[in-house]
């Protein structure tokens, strides 16, 4: 069967689009790096609003794990002997806008921690399916090096998500439920 690449280009597609494994691993790698990236900026105006320091503690604990993440995303790309490109990710954007808008509109405490774990478990999802596609991809392409990367990642990040929901199991929503 003889293999045919499509021309993105000449099918009306955007000229970064990709157009086989390897295109769709690159634009999925620059994606979760923008990610990574504006998680930095984000995260530190999470751990300032919440008001349960355990909540504070995992989530400023997630931040120095972010920054091993894009240190281990730069360590793919240059292995890969490519660029490390952070092209912003519009889905990692509209939830950071959401968990914005739900620190400025909930009340301080328990009700505005629960929105932050519920904003913060929404951002941990779509990393997770992330880092899982990715992984996938690598480990069919043959990238072990950048496989065991991302498996390292995808592991924190799972880690991160039971984190977060064990504390709003934990007493959170609980007390945010008797605010109304």
């Amino acid at each position: 069967m003889e293999t045919t690449h499509r021309n993105p280009e000449a099918e009306g597609a955007k000229s970064e689009a990709a157009y086989n494994l390897k295109d769709l691993f690159e634009v999925g790698l620059n994606d979760i790096y923008s990610a990574e990236k504006a998680l930095i900026e984000t995260l530190p105006h999470m751990v300032e609003n919440a008001s349960s320091p355990q909540l504070a503690n995992t989530l400023q604990n997630h931040l120095n794990e972010t920054k091993q993440h894009v240190s281990r995303l730069e360590e793919i790309f240059e292995s890969k002997g490519i660029k490390a490109v952070a092209k912003k990710s519009e889905a990692i954007e509209g939830l950071i806008e959401e968990s914005k808008g739900i620190i400025a509109q909930a009340e301080t405490g328990a009700m505005r921690d629960a929105g932050i774990i519920a904003a913060g478990q929404k951002l941990k999802k779509y990393e997770i399916a992330t880092y899982d596609a990715l992984h996938s991809f690598a480990e069919n392409l043959g990238e072990n090096k950048a496989a065991n990367l991302l498996a390292m990642t995808l592991n924190e990040q799972k880690k991160a998500d039971a984190a977060l929901n064990e504390i709003a199991q934990s007493n959170i929503n609980f007390n945010a439920s008797e605010q109304i």
